[in-house]
């Protein structure tokens, strides 16, 4: 019978955690599924699998997996936490919520919009049937003749007097430096009848006044009598303004009252036909869905996730007093020592932090081995989809589908042999802008290939080098559409030491990347000291170069060979001496494709991008 399976659990939306978990009595929660399962794993004979039945399943806190708990795989055998009839045509759609229902809407103040009164919860999103409702905006930020001061601006508009409740109120700051993107809270407004003084939330102001601190020599640094000094001020003034009630002017749009401590109010303006009364709206109450936690001496290992959605949790710490300082790719800052970096002798300089913090993760594994995420959902999410830290190995991200996530959708560091594969990725970065689709740091032996990665604000791969990097592998991927929004990144991007010759280096082949968006581009970007890097056999059509060969640091042991693009690299018939230029071929633009599909070689590439077939050397089974 189905019920006596000793390798099978179930959990049902209609179950009782006092069942006994089988198929026709199942456990009501994951958490009472993970019970059962801990007083197993000492034994296991062989991998014992936890079914979820269809429905959503709403957590109160996240589902932790701990190594020290019993939640390992044992005796060379997997936990698997999957949908039920996994990988049939029966497969059940299970869902894994970290929001709330939001119920007793009414109609509001305001025409049009309706409200409901949330008590104490802090939220920077919501999902109105399923589609993501975006925070009510102005656009430009501030109105008028606008002046920047130590604290914040001031206008010569008297508009901003009128806003409802300007503490809630947060400004945009895109291109605060061209590849990053700040948020930052108001605090006060005040004014009379010919100004208004807009004062913003400390520290983050004066942080940012000191992180976005640039300046290079004008426009023909080799003539001095033509030299000047230029300065960035990405903080000149807000490109846009959110969170006010006064901002709900756009239909399927939504802000946050939080005058009254406690008794916060949601404000919605529904679409054309749409009654709050009626719909499923859901805002998220957890940061973290999954937190899987292990030690480098005890590392959680053995457990997969398989056919699963993860969808509506948050990240609200950009709401506090410290803002949104992005800095680069999944790092913002958040205080403590900056450093000053000189570029282009001396020409230039930028300003870093000397440790950042990492956006985090709502489904994030610390320590993990052999931890397997197989054919799931990604979507509705407030911080990063998924990450892997700390000193793990043998991760697995195949075959999963991650879109409508504010931050990145996979970010590996410090990570050994991680594979991420066969994965569709879209619509990502949508409010934190500056994130890549994928970012590798620091990190050995991973390999991200036929991924398909599409409409990302920023760069789609991002691979940082460090003192352990090595062997990194971005092989057959279809990148396009990215740089949507942001500038001075790439399809692909990568910048410092990436191992210690060509062989422990990391190798690009066979990746197709058109359409990177904004100006100021590179289809492949090798920047910042990039150093041992093959970039060999990819197509790259329509971005606004297809690579840089000059950049400060220099580049040392980079080598393109046999790439198809459809433009000259800038002084590629000069390139510097870290830099091998081999065999690669320019193909008219108007006829990218034609050409490109005419040549056998570039018909392969093209052929072999993307997710129709597995990455060469690979074995799909060992994802699951």
């Amino acid at each position: 019978m189905l019920d006596d399976q000793p390798d099978q659990l179930y959990v049902a939306p209609w179950g009782r955690d006092s069942w006994p978990g089988t198929l026709d009595r199942p456990f009501a929660t994951l958490s009472a599924a993970q019970r059962a399962v801990r007083a197993r794993t000492a034994s296991l004979r062989s991998d014992l699998v936890v079914n979820l039945r269809a429905g959503t399943y709403f957590l109160d806190t996240p589902f932790t997996l701990d190594s020290g708990a019993g939640d390992s795989g044992r005796n060379g055998h997997r936990v698997v936490y999957q949908a039920y009839g996994f990988g049939t045509p029966g497969q059940e759609e299970a869902v894994v919520s970290g929001g709330r229902v939001i119920s007793g809407w009414h109609p509001g103040e305001v025409d049009g919009t309706w409200r409901a009164e949330v008590g104490s919860l802090e939220t920077r999103q919501l999902y109105v049937n399923g589609r993501r409702a975006p925070r009510a905006s102005l656009s430009p930020g501030l109105p008028g003749n606008v002046t920047k001061t130590e604290t914040g601006y001031v206008t010569d508009s008297t508009e901003p007097q009128s806003w409802q409740d300007p503490t809630s109120i947060e400004f945009v700051f895109p291109w605060v430096y061209p590849w990053s993107e700040a948020r930052c809270r108001v605090a006060e407004i005040t004014g009379d009848a010919r100004s208004t003084t807009i004062t913003l939330a400390q520290p983050a102001f004066t942080w940012a006044r000191e992180l976005y601190s640039a300046a290079w020599v004008g426009d023909k640094p080799t003539d001095p009598e033509t030299r000047r000094d230029t300065r960035w001020d990405g903080l000149a003034r807000p490109v846009s303004a959110e969170n006010s009630v006064s901002f709900l002017t756009e239909p399927g749009t939504f802000a946050l009252d939080r005058r009254t401590p406690g008794h916060h109010v949601l404000h919605y303006l529904p679409l054309p036909g749409e009654n709050p009364a009626e719909a499923e709206i859901i805002t998220p109450v957890l940061e973290k869905l999954v937190v899987g936690r292990g030690t480098e001496q005890t590392p959680l290992h053995d457990v997969t996730l398989r056919g699963l959605t993860f969808s509506h949790a948050g990240w609200t710490a950009p709401d506090g007093p410290h803002g949104f300082l992005h800095f680069f790719a999944n790092t913002y800052y958040d205080g403590g020592q900056l450093q000053k970096v000189e570029l282009a002798d001396g020409n230039a300089h930028v300003t870093i932090p000397v440790e950042p913090r990492l956006v985090p993760a709502n489904v994030e594994f610390t320590a993990a081995v052999r931890v397997a995420l197989h054919d799931n959902s990604f979507a509705r999410l407030g911080a990063g989809a998924i990450g892997f830290t700390g000193r793990g190995r043998d991760n697995v991200v195949v075959g999963n589908q991650i879109e409508d996530v504010s931050g990145s959708a996979v970010t590996v560091t410090s990570d050994t042999g991680t594979r991420i594969e066969q994965n569709l990725i879209h619509h990502i970065g949508r409010e934190y802008h500056g994130s890549p689709a994928v970012w590798v740091m620091n990190a050995r032996e991973v390999t991200v290939a036929h991924n398909e990665i599409h409409d990302v604000p920023y760069s789609g791969i991002v691979v940082t080098g460090g003192g352990e990097a090595a062997r990194v592998q971005v092989l057959e991927n279809l990148i396009h559409r990215t740089m949507t929004v942001l500038a001075d990144g790439g399809g692909i991007y990568l910048n410092g030491r990436q191992g210690a010759s060509y062989a422990d280096g990391t190798l690009v082949r066979g990746n197709v990347i058109r359409d990177t968006i904004t100006p100021y581009n590179f289809g492949l970007y090798t920047d910042y000291g990039a150093a041992w890097v093959t970039v060999q056999g990819n197509v790259v059509h329509r971005s606004d170069a297809p690579i840089v060969l000059r950049v400060t640091p220099p580049l040392e042991n980079v080598a393109f060979l046999d790439n198809f693009w459809d433009d000259h690299p800038s002084q590629d018939d000069t390139p510097p001496s870290g830099v091998t230029l081999a065999r690669n071929r320019v193909l008219p633009k108007d006829s990218f494709e034609e050409a490109l599909a005419a040549d056998p070689a570039g018909a392969a590439i093209l052929a072999s991008a993307g997710r129709g077939t597995p990455p060469m050397g690979a074995n799909p089974s060992q994802a699951v």
